[in-house]
């Protein structure tokens, strides 16, 4: 689809261009436009300004029409997007419903989806952790997927870039399972969660550890903060409304703002990516197709570094629908597999029980965050029949019992003032999935979605590894449990379909050697140079650990050295 208007054509044309606005995205978009670059974010979702568009971010509970509750018309028609636990009435003008992008689940899959400017930033469990080299090594190690191209060492520089300016409230735990950051003060556990973590490191002699879980809220006054007009977390924990102050990071309130100030940063909203071009002659790729969300135009934008970041499947759907002459199977696919060894998270298995200690105690406030257990499983050698291992979190709260009984001041008191019962206390699992050939994305030969785009057929699934993790972890929690004297113990293993934990990678993998990979240690295309995947697609493998500040770092990292590239001309 050629474009010969010379004119519209230098209108259109950028330093650099980035597709999607959320949390890699937005990355990127600080680096190019500190740096100078003129930079196009293309986002095919709805504009959301930090505070002006947060609309029930200072509601009261009785303010809203249906209690904070789903409506039932609008569970019927989403069942995929009601299925997120972060989906009610508060947080829904958030989520992108069903109907938008269908897509073809061979087999169960939930794809939660939120197409606005930060994209699902707004609503992450704001979890944050490091991989470290024995994450990065575990393929070669354990013989399953490819090496990965980095190790710690390159990527430790960035985390650091990304924590100092975001804000990670944490502890410094010395663990080489899970390498420290540039931390804040942490809010602390409360004392049944510090009463399991020390009956856990006596019991298996400091080889479990139990530690605070790290997350991007700003606990300390600090100039970057208040440059970017951030400011404490208040402890609302109403964090899926959109922050006001900016207490958590969101590309909304914090690395798209920054862009903006520079003046080099153009956002287009509704701009639904069709396909990256590429020029056969030039071999290179030379700019994006766009579909108006409205009005259905076609637009070509053009520049010289492409990044993609329309999160992971979104990211496969683009290359996998940016064909030409040269790339038949999709840009950069001469290996063929694009779109495949696509693994997620397991958070499958679930614990709960009561604690009959520390009554004389309860919690104040509402922190944000929660206790958490690194992996422990299959760290330093194989010791299970399964591969890999798991994180887990772990939180524990008084339960309160309110009595309604009365009228005027009487009810008020007793509302007031509640009673309290034992310690609830309750885990999740977060397991490494092994990436799979089978486990893959491919786009439909006829069914396309209302902007000509064929929809994505998906088909990934749990397989007998994740079963006996998933078994693993409610024996290893039981006896951890029973050994901290928690009583009424409650396993759970719900079998939620992929997709669900939100945490999909891959298909886009990065890789040492064409044949077996997509990306190279740059986060580039083997064979397209010019264009880089930052975001989770271009995961090799999991970890444990929550990805979204890999993606940052990634994204940072990759942006720098497209920076230096150009300055080579």
């Amino acid at each position: 689809m050629p474009n010969f208007n010379i004119d519209n054509t230098t209108k259109n044309t950028f330093d650099a261009i980035v597709i999607g606005s959320g949390m890699s995205g937005g990355w990127a978009a600080k680096e190019f436009t500190e740096k100078g670059l003129k930079t196009l974010v293309l986002e095919r979702g709805k504009s959301v300004e930090h505070i002006k568009d947060y609309p029930t971010t200072n509601m009261q509970p009785w303010e809203l029409k249906h209690g904070g509750q789903l409506n039932y018309d609008l569970k019927k028609n989403n069942p995929i997007a009601a299925s997120c636990y972060n989906l009610r009435e508060d947080s829904q003008h958030f989520f992108t419903m069903d109907d938008e992008q269908p897509y073809i689940q061979e087999k169960p899959f939930e794809w939660i989806r939120a197409y606005q400017t930060g994209g699902k930033s707004l609503l992450w469990a704001r979890q944050t952790q490091r991989m470290g080299d024995l994450d990065f090594e575990g393929p070669i190690r354990d013989n399953f997927a490819v090496d990965w191209p980095i190790r710690y060492k390159d990527i430790a520089p960035w985390y650091s870039h990304v924590e100092k300016f975001i804000g990670i409230s944490g502890e410094y735990d010395n663990l080489d399972i899970l390498p420290d950051g540039e931390f804040l003060k942490s809010m602390g556990l409360n004392c049944t969660e510090e009463h399991f973590r020390d009956v856990v490191a006596k019991k298996y002699g400091g080889k479990r550890h139990v530690i605070y879980g790290r997350c991007a809220h700003i606990t300390e006054n600090k100039e970057i903060f208040t440059k970017q007009g951030r400011m404490l977390c208040q402890q609302r924990d109403l964090c899926r409304r959109g922050c006001p102050f900016g207490g958590y990071f969101s590309a909304n309130a914090s690395t798209l703002p920054w862009a903006q100030k520079t003046g080099n940063l153009t956002l287009q909203n509704n701009a639904v990516v069709h396909s990256i071009i590429y020029d056969d002659k030039k071999e290179k790729a030379t700019g994006v197709l766009v579909i108006d969300a409205i009005t259905k135009e076609t637009t070509e934008y053009y520049a010289p570094v492409i990044f993609v970041n329309a999160s992971a499947l979104g990211s496969n759907l683009i290359l996998l629908n940016s064909k030409s002459k040269r790339f038949p199977n999709g840009l950069g696919n001469d290996n063929g597999l694009l779109g495949k060894y696509i693994a997620f998270h397991n958070y499958n298995a679930s614990i709960n029980a009561e604690y009959e200690g520390n009554l004389d105690k309860t919690t104040e406030g509402r922190r944000p965050t929660s206790a958490y257990l690194p992996r422990f499983r299959n760290v330093y050698k194989q010791e299970t029949d399964f591969l890999r291992g798991y994180a887990s979190g772990f939180s524990a709260s008084r339960q309160t019992h309110q009595n309604s009984n009365g009228i005027g001041s009487n009810l008020k008191e007793n509302l007031t003032n509640p009673s309290y019962g034992n310690w609830r206390v309750g885990a999740h699992m977060m397991g490494e999935t092994i990436p799979k050939e089978e486990s893959q994305v491919r786009l439909d030969s006829e069914k396309t979605d209302k902007y000509g785009i064929p929809q994505l057929r998906i088909n990934i699934d749990y397989d007998e590894n994740d079963r006996k993790m998933m078994n693993d972890y409610l024996e290893q929690f039981t006896e951890m449990f029973e050994a901290a004297g928690f009583t009424n113990i409650k396993t759970n293993s719900n079998y939620r379909a992929p997709g669900n934990d939100i945490h999909e990678m891959g298909g886009i993998r990065m890789g040492k050697d064409p044949k077996t990979s997509l990306l190279d240690k740059w986060n580039r295309l083997h064979n397209c140079k010019n264009v880089y995947v930052t975001d989770g697609a271009c995961m090799t493998t999991t970890a444990t650990q929550n990805p979204s500040l890999m993606f940052m770092a990634l994204a940072a990292r990759a942006a720098n050295h497209a920076i230096e590239e150009s300055k080579k001309g």
